[in-house]
């Protein structure tokens, strides 16, 4: 039988496709409240039933889901572990303590600049958006809603500070990738984000100040006393709890695999509340797989943190598991591919290719599941833009980086927007409009784009010139 040469699938094709699944996708959540791990499930045979039209065998496209699956294993790992951490972190104590002096040290007016800026240093030092929320983040929504401040504007404010501290440091993982997609040393990616991020933290920084003391008038402190109270009948309160949480960062930073360093962390968790908060060793243990239960009267401290272990990450690793196998899918049979031929033709100045690298990119996260997804097709898509119209490579990885880490939170099917709303324990789409710093970067980046400032051009290389007027004889005749 004559092998079938795979052809690219049609435009139509592609927004028929993907239209369906963005229908399914809303219709499940949205009107039907059914999980989304049944629409990605479908969205693997719209897929592939595209694959097989288009010649594919299906043997190649099942292949292609499950290298899309293997390649975030080492999510689903961290999302368990950190699942772990979180339920001894509490058993221990650790968050308690971490929550209680947060709410006798922070004022309501500066609490969200505080979140913003703690969660920054944290992912510098760490290198890890997803160490940082799931360290200093869950502290501060504790605090945060002691203080009576609304959770998704809490939890914009720790994902503005763990992307820009991700995105700023060298030993973050979504830094390396996206220099080393797009042949960039890692410190001049760097240096290429540095004017636009900073500009965008100044006036992000100014916004949450703005909310923060429309907020301040409005908190209650009897009831914040209440808290504390409650905390020191719950607990046993010592400065000795910020061991454990000392002791993890500084592994981090140096750094050492997130998994084991996470689950010698939950291990810690375990013996501080053995030791310290007089649990027994058997209920100490299990909730790093249960969540931990706790009945103080108080609402608030029961619904912060009755939570954590590693059961309660389940659902979210399957949809981790149907999102990647779904973007290994879309990858194979060239649907983002195609996207980017038709952003291609209109590229033609560094404002258009700043819009179009950040709009695919943004895509990668919307039907690859992942920001390894994006980081990795986003640069061997547009890279061609860049070298036929004279702008060096660092404008790439940057527009990459911007448009791939800081929009990869807000969809709810992405492995960080599932990560980071188990962790914060706030749905995606409601913390997604808060995300104050995604959005301001991106804008920046846009406009200063079109501007001419910030970009640097150099000579156009004759082989993607070539390529590029290859393919417009190709179109025109």
């Amino acid at each position: 039988m004559k092998q079938v040469t795979p052809r690219l699938p049609s435009l139509i094709q592609v927004f028929i496709s993907l239209g369906l699944f963005l229908l399914l996708a809303f219709s499940f959540t949205a009107k039907l409240d059914l999980p989304i791990q049944l629409a990605l499930y479908i969205g693997w045979f719209i897929v592939m039933i595209l694959g097989i039209k288009l010649g594919h065998q299906y043997k190649d496209l099942e292949k292609a889901a499950l290298n899309g699956i293997s390649n975030g294993l080492g999510a689903v790992l961290i999302l368990l572990a950190v699942g772990a951490l979180v339920g001894t972190w509490i058993s221990g104590g650790i968050v308690p303590t971490i929550i209680y002096y947060g709410l006798k040290a922070i004022h309501p007016s500066i609490f969200l600049l505080a979140t913003m800026i703690i969660c920054s240093l944290t992912a510098l030092a760490t290198g890890t958006s997803w160490g940082a929320a799931g360290t200093a983040g869950i502290a501060m929504m504790g605090i945060g809603q002691g203080l009576g401040v609304p959770a998704p504007i809490t939890a914009g404010a720790v994902l503005s500070g763990c992307y820009f501290g991700d995105k700023m440091s060298p030993l973050s993982d979504s830094v390396i990738l996206a220099s080393s997609m797009s042949n960039v040393e890692v410190m001049e990616h760097i240096k290429g984000m540095l004017p636009i991020a900073l500009i965008s933290y100044i006036i992000t920084g100014i916004m949450f100040t703005a909310f923060g003391f429309h907020y301040a008038g409005q908190v209650d402190m009897s009831q914040v006393d209440s808290v504390i109270k409650a905390m020191e009948q719950q607990f046993y309160i010592t400065p000795y709890s910020f061991v454990p949480v000392i002791i993890v960062l500084s592994l981090l930073a140096m750094r050492m695999p997130s998994f084991p360093v996470i689950s010698f962390g939950s291990l810690l968790g375990i013996i501080w509340a053995v030791m310290l908060q007089d649990v027994d060793f058997l209920t100490a243990f299990n909730t790093a797989w249960a969540p931990f239960a706790i009945s103080s009267g108080v609402d608030f401290i029961d619904s912060i943190l009755n939570r954590g272990g590693m059961s309660s990450m389940l659902g979210s690793v399957a949809v981790i598991v149907f999102g990647l196998g779904f973007g290994g899918l879309l990858d194979k049979v060239g649907v983002l591919e195609t996207i980017a031929k038709l952003f291609e033709k209109r590229v033609q100045s560094a404002g258009s290719l700043a819009t179009s690298t950040i709009g695919t990119a943004f895509m990668g996260n919307v039907f690859g599941s992942a920001m390894y997804v994006s980081l990795i097709l986003t640069p061997k898509i547009c890279a061609k833009n860049y070298d036929r119209l004279g702008y060096k490579r660092k404008n790439l990885s940057r527009n990459a980086e911007f448009g791939g880490t800081l929009t990869s939170g807000m969809v709810p099917w992405s492995d960080n927007g599932i990560y980071m709303a188990s962790i914060l324990g706030v749905a995606t789409l409601s913390y997604a409009p808060f995300m104050w710093l995604s959005f301001v970067c991106i804008i920046v980046t846009i406009f200063t784009s079109y501007m001419g400032w910030f970009v640097d051009k150099c000579e156009p290389t004759a082989e993607a010139v070539e390529e590029a007027e290859g393919e417009l004889k190709q179109q025109t005749a």
